[in-house]
């Protein structure tokens, strides 16, 4: 396992207080207007022992100040695929 798949795997665990599995990494693309709003690798991970969701799609980014942040995404209802998660990520974002 990468050192960026381990560390975005520390951040599930600590975020959601479970235990994860890696399963896939997928290439994602989304576009917005015709424009690239989002270019990136999402990591899937099985989860044991949370509540609500069994799986978590996860990828991180460096931000404004060049620090690593993590998004997670847990496969609940409408998330159902990695696309999925990076749509939700985006619309939450611009809500913000």
């Amino acid at each position: 396992m990468s050192a960026r798949i381990e560390k975005i795997r520390q951040a599930i665990e600590t975020m959601h207080k479970c235990t994860t599995r890696h399963v896939a990494s997928e290439p994602v693309i989304e576009l917005f207007n015709g424009e690239v709003a989002w270019d990136g690798v999402v990591e899937t991970f099985e989860l044991g022992g949370h509540p609500k969701a069994k799986r978590c799609h996860a990828w991180s980014y460096q931000d404004d100040k060049g620090e690593t942040q993590y998004v997670t995404v847990l496969e609940l209802p409408p998330v159902d695929s990695a696309e999925s998660a990076v749509k939700v990520a985006i619309a939450s974002e611009a809500r913000k």
